[in-house]
């Protein structure tokens, strides 16, 4: 028994991929974050800039940089896509027709932007739960 438990080394690593995840401001990013952390999601304050959550898994670790939505930052986007494995596009699916417009147009410029073209996306819904929120085909 002592053999088996003490001779069998450390665990393997658990790979690590590096996803970039945007979307517009109040879409969601930090809650979602929080909640794949086991974090409180009470006291969610709009990411300011950006910030980087490692999300654990059981056979992987998510490196995540949480890029902030704000009108006067997304155009700064790009500076911290390099080195990205996958992106993860969050949207508001309760929110203004200017927004999803919006929304629509920093997905579209994500989909074409040479470092992020080839990669795997996720697109996510979010705030399905509340009354104005519009379907999957409507969005």
């Amino acid at each position: 028994c002592f053999r088996a438990l003490c001779c069998k080394g450390p665990p393997p690593a658990r790979p690590e991929y590096d996803l970039v995840c945007i979307g517009l401001t109040g879409s969601g990013k930090t809650s979602l974050l929080s909640k794949l952390c086991s974090e409180s999601s009470e006291d969610v304050v709009s990411t300011t800039g950006f910030s980087i959550k490692a999300v654990p898994f059981q056979n992987a670790i998510l490196n995540v940089k949480e890029l902030g939505g704000a009108d006067n930052i997304r155009k700064y986007w790009s500076r911290y896509y390099q080195g990205s494995q996958g992106v993860i596009f969050v949207l508001d699916s309760a929110s203004s027709e200017d927004d999803l417009e919006t929304s629509r147009n920093e997905l579209h410029s994500a989909l074409q932007h040479p470092q992020l073209c080839t990669l795997p996306f996720l697109i996510l819904a979010n705030h399905q739960d509340k009354p104005a929120a519009r379907s999957v085909q409507e969005v």
